[in-house]
């Protein structure tokens, strides 16, 4: 949530930087309805003084005319008290639902842009393999060595499952490990959450409420998560934070559950795009002056699982007009596909600034005693699991058919270095 302070202050270059997203994002609205709220607040506190007079007049020693006549004027009065309070209310809730629905400003230094088209580059890593025979995609490798299989999901479940058998659960499961026991070893807080959380958890994040569409709900009002980020974040929602707490680094793994409901016309193939998919979420939360080094560590630290696996990629700053909701900067990782011979979104790293922080209420004191602040929230996937194996299957691929395991992950497969059809 922006700062309606931020606003009121300087509404103009709030403007000028949600113009930068959209040149349709308005803040008009939210400038008309504060003003509106401001001059109830202004009437309501002057009758609730002229009623407070009043009603000092009626209960005190004045003659009985007086009294009489502050008895008429106090119910007048509190008639309109009453009336201006529920108008107040009113232009409250809307004014919140305004200020909710508004996205994050971006960083001074996100660049320029109106779509994906106009994303930069930062750098790319490692070699595009090479092959000496036509490459498959992960598809055909995945049912060839009989370790995934699309059908069946679809059977159980509907379409857009899958269901691992064999190498390909393990595969899946020594992933989660391997991620993990590497941010722990990086300085993580392994944790484990829910996987339902209530409508307050995704408010907090910004899931709630544009994206309430492509959220997966119960009769109870629980939502399946869409990733550990929203549990995690909320873990520290309403709380201050004493000097010394901070940065809060934490690592998760969860299943992840989205309807894709905006999907149209993208890659929904195999592994990717599955209504549910597991990955390990990587949480800092911290104060404002260290947010963009922070960040910095993040990108790192979801890069280095990357660098272990031996996968190509490269790095990717989103523009203007391609950064998530809730985002002010973010720095995708695309790992490179030979199925779909083009890089593919792994991991998007995101700074939020204050902008969850306002929402759950997270604060932090600079000092024993000081004045709390927001803090600052930052995200990233250290890897979604499912896309990793299509870069694992599909880089690693072998003329016979069968798949080479990279050696950082040969320990977590039980020594296993190539995954062949049984």
């Amino acid at each position: 949530m922006l700062d309606l302070k931020r606003i009121q202050s300087d509404a103009e270059t709030v403007q000028t930087a949600l113009f930068r997203r959209n040149n349709k994002l308005s803040i008009d609205d939210i400038v008309r309805l504060d003003a509106e709220r401001r001059k109830l607040v202004q009437e309501h506190e002057g009758l609730r003084h002229t009623q407070k007079s009043l009603s000092d007049v009626f209960r005190g020693s004045a003659p009985a005319e007086e009294k009489a006549k502050a008895r008429g004027e106090l119910k007048e009065i509190s008639d309109r008290v009453k009336g201006l309070h529920e108008a107040r209310l009113k232009v409250e809730d809307e004014l919140n639902s305004r200020l909710m629905e508004l996205p994050n400003i971006p960083s001074e230094t996100t660049p320029d842009g109106r779509s994906e088209e106009d994303n930069v580059v930062v750098r790319e890593v490692g070699e595009i393999p090479s092959f000496s025979f036509e490459p498959r995609d992960h598809v055909a490798l995945g049912e060839a060595l009989g370790i995934l299989d699309f059908e069946r999901g679809s059977k159980i479940t509907g379409s857009r499952f899958a269901v691992y058998y064999r190498e390909g659960a393990r595969l899946e499961r020594a992933l989660q490990s391997f991620m993990l026991d590497q941010h722990v070893d990086r300085g993580y807080t392994e944790v484990f959450t829910p996987f339902l959380v209530n409508r307050d958890a995704l408010t907090g994040t910004g899931q709630l409420p544009k994206f309430e569409e492509d959220a997966f709900v119960t009769q109870d009002d629980l939502f399946l998560i869409p990733t550990a980020e929203v549990p995690v974040t909320n873990l520290l929602r309403d709380e201050i934070l004493e000097p010394g707490q901070l940065p809060v680094d934490y690592a998760a793994y969860s299943a992840c559950f989205r309807r894709e409901a905006g999907s149209y016309g993208k890659v929904t193939r195999g592994l990717i795009r599955l209504h549910q998919f597991q990955k390990v979420e990587m949480v800092k939360i911290c104060s404002s002056e260290d947010s963009e080094r922070e960040h910095e560590r993040l990108v790192d630290d979801a890069e280095e699982v990357l660098r272990r696996l031996e996968l190509p990629y490269r790095v990717v700053e989103l523009c203007t007009g391609d950064l998530g909701f809730s985002a002010q900067r973010c720095f995708d990782l695309e790992v490179w596909s030979p199925g779909q011979n083009r890089y593919v979104e792994i991991s998007s790293v995101s700074n939020f600034g204050d902008f969850q922080a306002r929402r759950a209420n997270i604060r932090y004191r600079p000092e024993a005693g000081a004045k709390p602040r927001f803090c600052h929230t930052l995200n990233g996937s250290g890897l979604a699991i499912g896309r990793t194996i299509v870069a694992l299957l599909e880089n690693g691929q072998q003329e016979d058919g069968s798949v080479r395991i990279p050696e950082a992950l040969v320990p977590y497969m039980g020594g296993l270095e190539r995954i062949e059809a049984k």
